[in-house]
């Protein structure tokens, strides 16, 4: 696979993954290119954890549902991320930017609007969503064959100084090392996001995996290998337009956009 057929290609896998482990020979080829990434120093401040044990995959899931659940009825989810939500593919196309609810139950489909208000928040309570989204949530994480946990070593995790600053790029870099490789390895990769937002349920993570006090427990993922026939979960959407560069780059100062040469910049990728 060319690196620029990668790069376009990259995406986010909502779906379920073939039940297959992955192969100790793959695993390694992921750690491998989270190596490479660049860091300040060559410090390589990085930990990871592999995790495809059973029954702390099955706990993990647990917690994950749980959060997905607590996220949604509570209405957090909603209030803290409007601003990314899009309805229609018009608002998607102008925007070019956050994510698309195009997959959702034919009940829920005339209350999409209203879902930032009091009302819709009762509806969505009254319809069971966050029922259903946590059990998703659950299944996903549950299912998929490997697990992995991304860390920062303290001695260079310093918040509010470089050091910090310079550790969180490199490991921004080393995970998408990780992201294009599961491309060239038939896999998928998705960010398991709702622990992070109850401080609780994150400790209950690091205490699971009984990380020690010297590592800072930054990210957690589900990977596997792509099934033939991806079925999509049951609300869902997608993320893949984006912005133009006129949207995003300028020349030679902020007071002058770039222009817009290729009409199918940022389009997606086969659509």
């Amino acid at each position: 696979m060319q690196l620029r057929e990668a790069i376009l290609g990259r995406h986010t896998t909502n779906g379920h993954f073939k039940p297959d482990p992955v192969s100790l020979e793959h695993q390694h080829r992921l750690m491998e290119a989270a190596s490479r990434a660049p860091s300040h120093f060559n410090s390589q401040p990085w930990r990871f954890v592999l995790i495809d044990d059973d029954a702390t995959r099955g706990q993990i899931a647990e917690i994950a549902g749980r959060t997905m659940h607590q996220l949604m009825a509570g209405g957090k989810f909603f209030t803290r991320y409007r601003r990314y939500f899009r309805f229609s593919k018009q608002e998607m196309a102008e925007r070019r930017d956050g994510i698309f609810i195009d997959k959702l139950p034919g009940p829920l489909r005339p209350f999409v609007k209203h879902v930032f208000s009091e009302t819709g928040q009762k509806v969505v309570n009254t319809l069971r969503v966050p029922n259903t989204l946590g059990k998703d949530n659950r299944k996903l994480v549950e299912g998929s064959p490997l697990l992995l946990a991304a860390m920062l070593t303290r001695e260079e995790y310093r918040e509010g100084e470089l050091s910090g600053f310079y550790s969180l790029l490199g490991m921004g870099m080393a995970i998408e090392n990780i992201w294009l490789t599961t491309l060239d390895l038939g896999m998928g990769i998705q960010f398991i996001s709702t622990p992070m937002e109850f401080p609780e349920a994150w400790a209950e993570l690091r205490e699971l995996l009984q990380i020690p006090e010297e590592l800072e427990l930054i990210a957690m993922y589900r990977l596997g290998y792509l099934p033939d026939d991806a079925k999509r979960p049951t609300i869902d959407w997608t993320s893949s337009h984006r912005k133009r560069l006129s949207q995003y780059v300028f020349r030679n100062t902020c007071a002058t956009p770039e222009a817009d040469a290729d009409p199918n910049f940022g389009e997606v990728p086969g659509s």
